[in-house]
């Protein structure tokens, strides 16, 4: 395994191989990222993953600076799952002194997270279509998790006409249902305790829509009664959407996603289901 901090280096080490299969990270690794190498392995010639907590998609009051970061522990566990090319840049190689162009995203990227947190989808879409050009892999690796961030990733895809097939990988989850995230390591343990309710919400919802129903207050209104029994009061959303253009439709059609953010203490969570 080879790991660059320099553009040059890695476009270098890049000319080595035919096809490659690329996975973006802010690092702390766990195991939903390595699912998402090791099927990159699977799946191409070799695996390039970037490690890289991008400044440019925290607003003002959010958690950059407290994001958890080990880049040890991560290279070792990239080593294991089989990656080949690592890039490890640091803010100032990916947005140097000048540095003056966004890439705004309509459409998806205005409803739910892009009403909660301005300006951060923005800053996803353009580093990643930086890195994407750095990297020039043939497949990328996403999870579902952040469904709204996959939407948004394959609607600047087709519209900018990158070469790059976008994989969505199914969400990993902690035996009690959690969805893995980096920044589950700062919830509370009180807090810890209550988070697997965001995956029970999800599945009574999903049990209504399999029943048959298609209100959409009737099935949001199962979700947040879910989360406020459980003692989840600081609810950001809890909707149901059309899996594409991620706008509310009343009644639900059969694409329906559920999908739920709640503040825990100093820990956002998000969660989404599809119906």
């Amino acid at each position: 395994m080879q790991v660059f901090e320099t553009i040059a280096a890695l476009r270098t080490a890049r000319k080595g191989y035919a096809t490659l299969g690329f996975v973006p990270t802010m690092g702390f690794l766990h195991e939903g990222h390595l699912g998402l190498v090791r099927r990159a392995r699977a799946e191409n010639g070799a695996v390039a993953v970037s490690i890289f907590v991008n400044p440019t998609q925290f607003g003002p009051n959010e958690d950059y600076a407290s994001y958890p970061r080990d880049p040890d522990r991560d290279l070792a566990l990239l080593k294991d799952a089989g990656a080949d090319l690592v890039f490890l840049p640091t803010p100032d190689v990916l947005y140097p002194p000048g540095f003056a162009t966004r890439i705004e995203v309509g459409g998806v990227a205005d409803e739910l997270e892009g009403q909660s947190r301005p300006g951060h989808f923005s800053g996803v879409a353009t580093v990643v279509t930086k890195l994407f050009n750095i990297v020039q892999p043939q497949r990328a690796y996403f999870g579902q998790k952040d469904a709204q961030q996959c939407a948004v990733v394959r609607r600047f895809v087709a519209d900018l006409d990158i070469p790059v097939e976008i994989v969505v990988c199914d969400i990993a989850r902690e035996t009690d249902g959690l969805a893995r995230s980096s920044r589950n390591v700062r919830l509370t343990l009180e807090n810890r305790q209550k988070a697997p309710v965001l995956y029970e919400a999800l599945q009574e919802a999903s049990r209504l829509f399999r029943s048959g129903e298609r209100n959409a207050d009737v099935l949001e209104g199962a979700l947040r009664v879910s989360l406020i029994k459980a003692g989840v009061p600081d609810i950001d959303y809890a909707t149901v959407v059309n899996a594409d253009t991620f706008r509310r439709e009343d009644p639900c059609s059969e694409n329906a996603l559920a999908l739920l953010a709640v503040q825990a203490g100093a820990v956002r969570l998000i969660d989404n289901m599809p119906l």
